[in-house]
């Protein structure tokens, strides 16, 4: 059994801040926020743009592309963020409502941005243990930069966070696009480093902390994780790229492509570099800045858009989240 991709699809909302935007929101030179944050802008949720509904778009797009009947989809795994319409609410089955996707049955899957990794692999280990289930989508929404505080510097390494909703359709046994083997790190002693402080049963929502601003993501122990993150980080993400890489078959000298998260130039640049890879072979998402799970998505549509991607190529998508999480996928792009 093979599985492959079948279609994409994004949605970004209409509106964004610039890099002058955040300058001036974040007391930040203009010039420290294009060149080492790496933004020249990021989309922001517009006035209708809710998470899961920003899912709901993107996978009519990806069902779009793909030329099927939602009628088709098997399964829906939503790959969006906690952060959605309502608390407590499972947003597959809205999805599966939404899209008329009525043979299909959904449940919702987290691991911050390490998400679309981590469902790709599940999504690959279900449909080779169930013979009902032949298509999946997944898809799901991101706004966490509601969550933000501009003026925090701890928090200056997610200002780069934007909105948009993105969706993946997959297929047993398509005979493209095929989908290999995946690799994923945790490191539990960051698990508490990036937290919302308040609104868990461990400190509850009340009045006084919405008034005093603690409702936003904080670091609670900024200098112990930039210690810990420097020793670990990017030895992580060459760890999981070339364990994808070596479960699959290949080496580093059999990238193409790669679609890596947006994170600041110089740490894109050393991944590049580490792999014996140039900038035409991956995409900088400097006019995005960093839509949670999604960025994998983007990545794999916007190469294909700039001819970076092409049938035979070896593509390894990489992601990292907060927990934290490191994670990578080969893809042999084209037909098998």
């Amino acid at each position: 059994m093979s599985v492959g991709i079948l279609s994409t699809g994004m949605y970004i909302p209409e509106t964004y801040f610039d890099a002058q935007q955040l300058a001036e929101m974040t007391g930040l030179p203009e010039e420290v926020v294009r060149t080492k944050l790496g933004i020249n802008r990021i989309p922001v949720p517009g006035k209708d743009d809710h998470t899961a509904a920003m899912g709901i778009r993107a996978a009519r797009e990806a069902i779009r592309k793909a030329g099927i009947d939602a009628k088709e989809i098997d399964l829906i795994i939503y790959i969006g963020e906690e952060h959605k319409e309502y608390p407590l609410w499972t947003a597959a089955i809205k999805m599966q409502e939404e899209l008329g996707a009525h043979h299909a049955w959904g449940f919702d899957a987290a691991m911050r941005c390490g998400t679309t990794i981590m469902a790709m692999k599940v999504a690959a280990a279900l449909m080779e243990s169930d013979p009902d289930i032949r298509t999946v989508l997944l898809a799901g929404g991101y706004r966490n930069g509601d969550f933000i505080d501009y003026g925090n510097e701890r928090t200056r390494f997610m200002f780069n966070l934007a909105a948009g909703g993105g969706a993946m359709i997959l297929r047993k046994d398509l005979g493209r696009n095929t989908v290999l083997q995946g690799d994923i790190i945790t490191d539990g002693s960051f698990s508490e480093d990036v937290v919302v402080p308040v609104g868990g049963t461990m400190q509850p929502l009340t009045e006084e902390s919405l008034r005093d601003g603690l409702y936003r993501l904080d670091v609670l122990d900024p200098e112990g994780m930039k210690m810990r993150l420097a020793q670990r980080s990017m030895e992580n993400f060459l760890k999981v790229i070339r364990g994808s890489l070596a479960k699959s078959g290949y080496t580093d000298a059999d990238i193409d492509y790669l679609g890596i998260l947006h994170m600041k130039r110089s740490a894109h640049d050393y991944v590049l570099g580490q792999l014996g890879l140039s900038d035409d072979q991956s995409v900088y998402l400097d006019d995005y800045g960093h839509i949670g799970q999604f960025d994998q998505i983007l990545s794999l549509e916007l190469a294909e858009r700039q001819g970076k991607l092409k049938d035979g190529d070896v593509a390894v998508l990489v992601s990292a989240g907060i927990g934290y999480a490191w994670g990578a996928m080969t893809v042999r792009w084209g037909p098998e």
